[in-house]
């Protein structure tokens, strides 16, 4: 994939660039956006592009909803073939993870299995009021992939990441919120315009900074003093960015910081 200025359709995937976001728009909605092996592949590498190209991405879904899930449709009991599938969506939680571009997800109609893992991977989910969420892998027989059984519990707790998976039982937008798997619930229809509007602050703030913070809370030594240690580190680092200097320089002024502008007067001109 290259970078785009207008908006590109790829077979499965809508990439559009709204300024300095990257909306990403899972687009089969003839089977609700459940995803096969190519649109695994195809998601993966537009977040890769994303991550290099954007300073913020919006993950969201063609109407109806924002996914079903894997597509059940194309699935197999080839294991070689199956072992793809299975690696495609551990890229993509992978990716997600390291990424530094910050991540928001709007959902509407609703996000079900390897729907959910994206939602729960991403930083921010803005929710219309009439979604739904289900950890729906028992109900053909599987378990959980892409990382849902580590960023779920991130989200809502062991008890009930263990409640949702075990019954597949779905969880509308008021218990969503009230359990922290999303952030901000909206009116339907609007979960896109909100999420860029989040998307946007986000882009406007410190690279760096945002960066250092999903580092933080993504290692895997959450203790306090692996915690303490990380702290350490990203300051040490943040203290040598022209974005600090802007943010220090602006917060003296009593103005706004321009860290946007930091970043492209840095030699090599920083992210777009």
């Amino acid at each position: 994939m290259t970078a785009v200025a207008n908006d590109t359709t790829y077979d499965g995937l809508l990439v559009e660039d709204r300024g300095l976001v990257r909306v990403l728009t899972l687009n089969h909605p003839e089977r609700r956006n459940a995803l096969d092996l190519e649109d695994r592949i195809r998601l993966r590498e537009a977040l890769v592009d994303a991550d290099r190209e954007a300073r913020a991405i919006v993950l969201t879904g063609a109407a109806p909803m924002f996914s079903a899930g894997g597509d059940i449709s194309s699935m197999t009991t080839d294991p070689v073939i199956a072992q793809q599938r299975l690696d495609a969506v551990a890229g993509i939680a992978q990716q997600m993870a390291i990424s530094a571009t910050p991540i928001v997800a709007a959902v509407e109609g609703g996000a079900f299995g390897l729907g959910l893992a994206l939602v729960c991977s991403s930083d921010l989910v803005v929710a219309s009021s009439t979604s739904r969420f289900a950890a729906s892998f028992v109900k053909v027989g599987l378990a959980p992939d892409t990382g849902l059984s580590w960023s779920l519990p991130q989200r809502v707790g062991r008890a009930l990441a263990r409640r949702m998976v075990l019954t597949a039982h779905p969880v509308d937008a008021a218990e969503a919120l009230e359990a922290g798997l999303v952030d901000e619930v909206v009116d339907e229809g609007s979960a896109l315009d909100r999420a860029v509007e989040l998307a946007n602050a986000l882009a406007a703030s410190s690279a760096p900074a945002i960066a250092a913070v999903r580092r933080i809370f993504g290692q895997p030594n959450q203790s306090l003093s692996g915690i303490l240690a990380a702290e350490a580190e990203a300051q040490m680092e943040l203290f040598q960015t022209p974005e600090f200097a802007e943010g220090q320089a602006a917060f003296l002024e009593r103005r706004p910081a321009d860290f946007v502008g930091a970043a492209k007067s840095t030699a090599g001109g920083g992210r777009r």
